[in-house]
């Protein structure tokens, strides 16, 4: 795993605090978006009010698009409740907390090479530490720890999965849970 240039965890893991690793994050959304608009639209980059438009067709219908692609959607709408990016703002609040749940229903293809499941996982780690601020700290930080391995294709078994989860509930640290998740990773 590459470390950040910037905060030094491995990449991707040192998110949501760290300008760099949250980018990354956002770029793989981005990626998706970009080239469901060129697969669909010819263009990766229509006007504001078209790609608006577009956004909202999608949210409509997560499930019968790429996760990916409904993230970067919701990400273009604003909630008309709390003003925040769709599915985003603080619990409690009904349109987001609605299009935080709908956004599950999106489809997951794995990549080539990983084992099946592993897009499952990369995804909900993506919107946990995407939306850090709707999370418990215990979700975050296990998710944060994890991400950069299931980036590169790792998924743990149930027993590791809860071996990790007993770790953070015994006060681990990140340091603790990256270099635990590095040593179970085969990259």
């Amino acid at each position: 795993m590459r470390s950040c240039a910037e905060c030094g965890c491995p990449e991707y893991g040192g998110a949501p605090g760290c300008a760099r690793c949250r980018a990354l994050l956002d770029g793989l959304v981005e990626e998706g978006w970009r080239a469901f608009l060129r697969r669909e639209f010819g263009r990766a980059e229509p006007s504001p009010e078209e790609e608006t438009a577009i956004a909202g067709m999608v949210a409509e219908e997560p499930d019968r698009h790429d996760w990916r692609v409904v993230d970067a959607a919701l990400d273009r709408l604003t909630c008309a409740g709390c003003g925040s990016r769709l599915g985003r703002g603080p619990r409690g609040c009904p349109p987001c907390d609605l299009a935080d749940g709908f956004r599950y229903s999106a489809i997951e293809t794995d990549r080539p090479g990983v084992p099946p499941g592993n897009e499952h996982a990369v995804r909900v780690g993506v919107s946990v530490v995407r939306a850090a601020h709707r999370q418990s700290p215990h979700a975050v930080l296990g998710w944060r720890a994890g991400l950069p391995a299931l980036l590169e294709g790792f998924l743990p078994t149930t027993t590791q999965a809860q071996a990790m989860r007993a770790r953070i509930n015994a006060g681990a640290t990140y340091e603790e849970l990256a270099e635990a998740y590095g040593d179970l990773s085969p990259g």
